[in-house]
């Protein structure tokens, strides 16, 4: 076949880049725009082998091989087609594993069928010298791309490189137009863009009821021994907004000068920033809303999945919008969808903990030992009440832009 295939090992493309642009191989240093990424991988390799693209593979790790969101970005684009290995920590660093043996059966496979008459590897890894060596006995044309070493010197396998057929290098000046190092510390990156919406929720203010507790232990809190010892008066760190998951675990394990929240005390992430107490019972209009799950069919269920495997990309925003959309659309009495408004910005306990649990098939327990970040449980909500907004013709949302 007249055509060309390109595969992808996206640890070293990315790893090379980030050494090349941000000085250190962390994927969490740089910046990726992923559709102008496959477009110029698809007009080089056009380019390089005068062949038309049939297809591109992206081979990444992730963890338990649940795709995040930049995979099912990925995977919903035209050519492209997404092979995940799994991805594990070892030693406090993360390592891709079954990438490479993917890598090689998928390149053995096109050759062994004659899917292509080139193929492009974009890797480094020597363990694809077998593999290289089986496609070309098979009559393919083997093309090897490296990224530009940050220091000038090779960064691929030598073996690899001497067996290429055609071999090419992408320099600073094409990795820049798809990626761009993120700023740590310095003066180039620009500052996030804030949204009106998530720092609607986060200036919500705390209720009188965990105000007053928090009062009474911070009056209540002993000073530190050795501070009572010298005659000082030990300086308290100030009270944090919303508790992270360190704090929870020092909650849950509380050390020597650490005093544990009473036993009535609950964190309510979806209805107020800090410790409150809970109610014995839901109010009755909130316990009356009906969950997402006691409105979906079991047809919907399926097309639902259909359509968070093909279309949703998993952002965060984008996630809660399209909760909030299926939620809002399956409701037989739209006086809920009044109720909830005016509930703004707190979302009732059940519904929330089904809009977390939702988030989390896309990926976005990733690295965070399974709790979704703080500002991307923000954009959660902040996408749900922005498509209640839409859906109710509420202008709260756009008042503050």
């Amino acid at each position: 076949m007249d055509r060309c295939i390109v595969l992808v090992d996206a640890g070293y493309l990315l790893g090379a880049a980030a050494s090349l642009l941000a000085g250190e191989p962390s994927r969490s240093r740089i910046t990726v725009d992923h559709a102008a990424l496959i477009q110029g991988l698809r007009d080089r390799a056009e380019n390089d082998t005068r062949q038309p693209l049939l297809r591109i593979y992206w081979f990444d790790g992730a963890p338990d091989r649940v795709p995040q969101p930049e995979h099912r970005r990925l995977r919903v684009m035209p050519r492209v087609t997404v092979r995940l290995g799994a991805l594990t920590r070892s030693d406090g660093r993360w390592a891709q594993k079954g990438v490479d043996a993917a890598m090689h059966a998928e390149l053995t496979e096109l050759a062994r069928n004659r899917a292509c008459s080139d193929i492009v590897l974009v890797t480094g890894d020597g363990d694809l010298l077998p593999g290289m060596m089986a496609a070309k006995e098979h009559g393919v044309a083997v093309h090897l791309w490296a990224v530009q070493a940050a220091d000038g010197d090779y960064n691929q396998s030598e073996d690899l490189v001497a067996e290429a057929d055609e071999r090419r290098v992408l320099d600073r000046a094409w990795i820049t137009q798809a990626v761009r190092a993120k700023e740590i510390g310095g003066v180039c990156a620009p500052p996030p863009t804030t949204r009106p919406d998530i720092a609607a929720i986060l200036s919500a203010p705390l209720p009188d009821s965990a105000l007053a507790p928090a009062a009474e232990r911070t009056q209540a809190e002993p000073r530190h021994p050795a501070a009572a010892h010298n005659g000082t008066a030990e300086r308290t760190p100030a009270a944090k907004g919303v508790p992270t998951p360190k704090d929870l675990a020092a909650l849950r394990h509380p050390g020597l000068h650490q005093p544990q929240q009473p036993a009535s005390a609950t964190l309510r992430w979806s209805s107020d920033k800090g410790w409150v107490d809970r109610p014995a019972a839901e109010p009755p209009e909130v316990a009356s809303m009906p969950t997402l799950a006691q409105l979906t069919t079991a047809e919907q269920r399926w097309a639902d999945r259909e359509e968070d495997i093909t279309t949703v990309g998993g952002d965060p925003f984008e996630v809660g919008q399209v909760f909030a959309r299926r939620w809002v659309e399956r409701l037989g009495d739209h006086a809920h969808v009044r109720k909830l408004s005016g509930m703004y910005p707190r979302i009732p306990h059940r519904i929330d903990g089904e809009l977390l649990r939702y988030a989390a098939r896309f990926g976005l327990l990733a690295h965070k030992d399974d709790q979704i970040d703080e500002r991307d449980r923000y954009a959660i909500r902040a996408g749900f009440w922005r498509e209640l907004d839409v859906r109710t013709g509420t202008e709260r949302a756009s008042a503050g832009e």
